[in-house]
């Protein structure tokens, strides 16, 4: 554990279904009138931004709406959407959608006070000086957790890797956790997503900066996630179970805020920089394999996963604890075909010291896994997804 450790909050947080209905009020107390949201196609063609647009255009407000983002965006692409709302006097950005949406909705609030080059930034050149415009997050997919973190990643092409880009000035000014805004995901987005989620809370109780904030958050959102990860998956419009998948995506994101994902995310960056994985997908199919690597060194927190994920442990030491938990693990992305075949995307054995290289960058993620990972424990586990 840390010795000295800190907790980041979102400056407010408004939750429950309809709680969408509240954002003429919390961009009022901004005092903001001319808003950019920033979303994605996905999101866009499914009108989930018609309302909260049609609520603050009848007070108003006027509403810039770019719908353009792209998976994992590059640099460049986050460039170009600071030029668009740069153009529109903006004095508030709303991010609606998953986490590409949302981390770039934060780079560009802070591009719009600092005058600093994303570049530079990104190779850790310049530093940030001041807080963006406001900024509100709307998440509509439970899973990053971005509208609870100091985080956005943003790809790299010449380096086929994902960057992550961490200050405190890009904690959220406030997040509206709507699950009626989550009830249209197709099952696939429920599950990666969701299971990205669960990966973020477990890797932050795990990690070696993993503190009394982070762990109680974390064992929450285990908490929330098992019991309705399932449900949320064959019954898309329950929302009880999008609520508690909104609740643990965010609570995964506080600890992110607090503690450190570890090894599943600097081995997941590589493959989603070069071979354009989904995030949460790749998350997925490393988690269990990831956790078994760590097995021998994290015994006693995998026991207290397993108790927060609900499993019967009555009985069992506690290595058969921790091995039911990653039982689970794999039970969970078995019920939910989360899968994806390597060596469709280009991924085979000729590949993997290129992802080795790649990932053994990730100091900041590697560095706080609770076991050390060599080069050819990352083969390892690569070699088991092939």
């Amino acid at each position: 554990m840390s010795e000295i450790y800190s907790l980041l909050n979102i400056g407010k947080i408004i939750a429950g279904p309809g709680s969408i209905k509240q954002i003429k009020d919390v961009v009022s107390d901004f005092g903001a009138e001319n808003i950019v949201i920033i979303t994605d196609q996905g999101v866009w063609k499914t009108g989930l931004v018609d309302k909260p647009k049609q609520i603050l255009e009848s007070a108003g407000i006027h509403v810039h709406v770019i719908n353009d983002t792209p998976p994992e965006p590059s640099v460049e692409q986050v460039n170009a959407i600071f030029t668009q709302a740069n153009k529109f006097a903006c004095q508030m950005i709303i991010g609606i959608g998953g986490g590409s949406s949302m981390d770039t909705a934060k780079l560009v609030s802070l591009l719009l006070t600092n005058k600093i080059n994303l570049d530079d930034l990104v190779k850790g050149k310049v530093k940030i000086t001041y807080r963006g415009v406001p900024t509100l997050m709307i998440p509509t997919t439970a899973g990053t957790g971005s509208e609870a973190t100091p985080n956005a990643i943003v790809l790299v092409p010449e380096d086929d890797l994902k960057v992550g880009i961490v200050s405190d000035k890009m904690v959220s000014d406030c997040v509206i956790l709507d699950p009626e805004m989550t009830t249209g995901l197709p099952k696939h987005i429920t599950a990666n997503t969701g299971m990205d989620a669960l990966c973020h809370a477990i890797e932050c109780y795990i990690s070696k900066k993993a503190n009394p904030f982070s762990d109680t958050f974390a064992l929450k959102a285990v908490s929330l996630i098992s019991r309705s990860i399932r449900t949320a998956y064959n019954d898309g419009e329950n929302l009880a179970a999008r609520e508690d998948m909104l609740l643990g995506a965010t609570f995964g994101g506080i600890s992110i805020a607090t503690s450190s994902t570890t090894a599943v995310h600097a081995l997941s960056y590589p493959l989603g920089g070069k071979y354009h994985i989904p995030h949460g997908l790749s998350n997925a199919i490393l988690l269990p394999s990831v956790m078994e690597f760590n097995l021998d060194v994290c015994e006693d927190k995998f026991k207290d996963i397993a108790v927060a994920m609900g499993l019967d442990v009555t009985n069992c030491t506690t290595r058969q604890a921790a091995e039911k938990m990653i039982a689970n693990l794999y039970s969970m992305i078995k019920d939910m075909h989360v899968t994806c075949d390597l060596r469709e995307k280009g991924i085979n054995e000729k590949v993997l010291d290129e992802l080795i290289d790649a990932a053994s960058k990730v100091t900041r993620l590697l560095d706080n896994n609770p076991k050390i990972v060599t080069k050819n424990d990352m083969r390892m586990i690569y070699k088991k997804l092939l």
